[in-house]
């Protein structure tokens, strides 16, 4: 029999800067019997910094199917949990998703009752944040969150460069550079082709955010070739995670 005290908070913490949590968030992180974290050492920084000294146990996307048993074992003990990713809210392309999608199919019963409950912890996200400072027009917008390595990427890039709406995608260090080069050779396609309805797509512009919330944020916006030699010209400042908008001009 589920204790009717059971709950996991699904809770968002700081993308960069580390006072960027909500005083609900840190009064459930002090007081739920475990934290999930998806890197122990990443949520540890955040728990110091606010002296929170709460039980932590990894998951994250390579977590096995016994760790899964445990966390729901955990629940049907009556357990208060709370969910964190290593930055932002969980659920958004991260593995957090895949795990509450379990729990409410394999506790289906309990979660009816009332018996276990999942709740909402809302603060920060980097795809908010991005928006909100990018000046770009946002009232509809698709995210993509990070775009595959190989399979469908070409796709996905002339999708992105022809549609109608914003279109905000995560992306890493690692292969910012290839996607910024990948969009401009579609822009250009689009600007010099003659052929069916290209001729017209009204001109784009991408924006690059970049380190938000930290010291160095930075918002780099133009066309694709424009942002392209922004950062071949200043490479140092490729680091951090990226989060890149194609939108109408």
């Amino acid at each position: 029999m589920t204790n009717s005290n059971a709950v996991l908070y699904i809770v968002a913490t700081p993308i960069g800067n580390l006072e960027d949590i909500t005083i609900r968030a840190l009064k459930i992180l002090a007081s739920v019997d475990v934290i999930l974290c998806e890197d122990t050492r990443m949520t540890k920084r955040l728990l110091t910094r606010h002296e929170i000294n709460t039980a932590t146990i990894s998951y994250h996307a390579y977590s096995k199917l016994s760790k899964v048993e445990q966390i729901i074992q955990l629940l049907k003990e009556g357990k208060k949990l709370a969910l964190v990713s290593d930055a932002g809210t969980p659920g958004i392309s991260d593995p957090g998703a895949e795990l509450v999608s379990i729990i409410r199919r394999e506790l289906v019963a309990e979660i009816s009752d009332g018996s276990v409950k999942i709740e909402s912890v809302p603060g920060p996200s980097a795809l908010t944040a991005s928006l909100s400072i990018s000046g770009v027009p946002c009232a509809n917008f698709i995210f993509l969150g990070f775009l595959p390595h190989k399979k469908g990427r070409e796709t996905l890039f002339k999708e992105i460069v022809s549609s109608q709406r914003t279109c905000v995608f995560y992306e890493s260090p690692h292969r910012i550079m290839k996607t910024l080069e990948s969009l401009n050779t579609h822009f250009e396609f689009i600007s010099s082709s003659a052929v069916g309805d290209y001729l017209d797509k009204p001109n784009k512009k991408v924006t690059v955010c970049r380190e938000l919330t930290k010291v160095f944020e930075e918002v780099v916006g133009g066309s694709a070739g424009v942002v392209l030699d922004y950062f071949s010209k200043n490479f140092d400042k490729v680091r951090g995670e990226f989060v890149v908008i194609v939108s109408n001009l």
